[in-house]
């Protein structure tokens, strides 16, 4: 597959991983009592400095981290394919979420144990899910 193109499924596949795996297992969190109900799964709230809804963002995020994950997993087969999605999908975005996302904003970086645990439910369902998008497109031989 050219490069070209398994970065644009890359990004198609994390975009709608985040709609769908992401803000579900978010949704999931919400009902369950960990995620404060004020913090609802697809957030319309306009996010500056453009005023796109959140969720749509996310989406965006979720699509940039597909395309680059994409390129480094594509090679990926069997049960490590599926491994490596999830473990690098919890891990990685989440720790960027917590330690250099605040630092570029000018934030505290804040409470880290239960930022990780839910940046880790979510992200590893959003790595799920790009990987299973991925699969469907036909860009994986697993």
């Amino acid at each position: 597959m050219s490069f070209l193109k398994l970065l644009v499924l890359g990004f198609v596949a994390g975009f709608l991983a985040t709609l769908v795996f992401h803000q579900s297992a978010w949704y999931l969190l919400v009902h369950a009592g960990i995620i404060p109900a004020d913090r609802p799964a697809w957030p319309l709230d306009a996010i500056p400095p453009l005023g796109i809804p959140s969720v749509v963002s996310k989406a965006f995020w979720g699509g940039l981290w597909g395309a680059v994950l994409a390129l480094f997993f594509s090679r990926i087969q069997g049960a490590a394919y599926w491994l490596t999605w999830i473990i690098v999908g919890a891990l990685v975005p989440t720790l960027v979420a917590i330690y250099v996302v605040p630092l570029v904003k000018g934030l505290d970086i804040g409470t880290l144990w239960p930022r990780i645990a839910i940046g880790g439910t979510v992200n590893g369902a959003w790595g799920l899910g790009t990987a299973i998008f991925l699969k469907l497109f036909g860009a994986t031989r697993t």
